[in-house]
């Protein structure tokens, strides 16, 4: 083989091998919960860079930290300016794009599929509304979010969206009954373009709200929970002279089965 041919074919294939590792990198879960925590599942940190190191953390019951079940949680933390971007070749920012976060993503699925978590927020927790705030979502693959979880001063709410627009708001839980207290979500859903999608969401063991049709625009879709703001500077505009808050959930038992029970065994349900 001509030397020069040789060199070409080697420059092909070390291009394709710096590809792949920017790829498995980009899409990699790495992060595996505690057993004591969560199953079912695998997550990476959102976005690519910009997570801070107390954005998320594994905390126990012994130092004083609130626990559904076991020993262990999870403690999410935001505070003004937590704003993230996409590593290379990704494009988005969502410090240009006026949101904040910390979450995690799990892994891409696509059909029927049980989810469970429950979620805590301290007595001194503060809202940042009219600043859109989800705690919780199921998304979609490069596309719109089809469930998402959405916490306000008026209470905890599913928002069932189509194409980056919500169909419908079903409000779960009063704010009263979120604050130093845990609450159980249980979601049964068929993730899927066809007519034969459904969602049913339980709250602390009763069924609050039920959906049949299509739930997605046919692509995978993945689990993300954490705290995460839309339209960040709108809080100025309500409240110039105030501090923007700092905001702290706790999320435990954060399962992925096939069956009900699989998800909901430490809880009693």
């Amino acid at each position: 083989m001509p030397e020069t041919m040789s060199k070409i074919l080697k420059s092909i294939r070390n291009s394709f091998l710096i590809l792949i590792l920017l790829t498995t990198n980009i899409f990699s879960k790495d992060i595996r919960l505690p057993k004591d925590v969560g199953s079912g599942n695998t997550y990476s940190k959102s976005l690519g860079s910009g997570f801070k190191k107390y954005g998320y953390t594994i905390v126990n019951k012994k130092d004083g930290n609130p626990v559904r079940s076991g020993d262990k949680s999870i403690k999410f933390e935001v505070r003004l300016g937590d704003c993230g971007k996409d590593k290379p070749p990704g494009k988005w920012n969502d410090c240009k794009n006026d949101r904040q976060r910390h979450e995690l993503s799990g892994e891409r699925f696509k059909g029927k599929v049980w989810y469970a978590y429950s979620i805590y927020l301290p007595k001194d927790f503060k809202s940042v509304y009219p600043v859109k705030s989800a705690m919780a979502q199921f998304h979609q693959k490069g596309s719109w979010p089809s469930l998402m979880f959405q916490f306000t001063d008026m209470g905890y709410y599913a928002d069932r969206q189509l194409g980056y627009q919500t169909q419908e708001m079903k409000k779960l839980l009063d704010t009263k009954d979120m604050i130093g207290k845990w609450n159980d979500i249980l979601i049964h859903g068929n993730f899927t373009s066809k007519e034969d999608g459904f969602y049913k969401i339980w709250v602390n063991n009763k069924l609050k709200y039920e959906y049949n049709g299509a739930t997605t625009g046919g692509k995978e879709s993945y689990f993300k929970f954490g705290i995460y703001h839309t339209k960040v500077s709108v809080w100025k505009m309500y409240y110039p002279e105030d501090v923007f808050p700092t905001q702290i959930v706790y999320y435990d038992e954060i399962r992925v089965g096939k069956s009900r029970e699989s998800v909901t065994k430490n809880l009693g349900n």
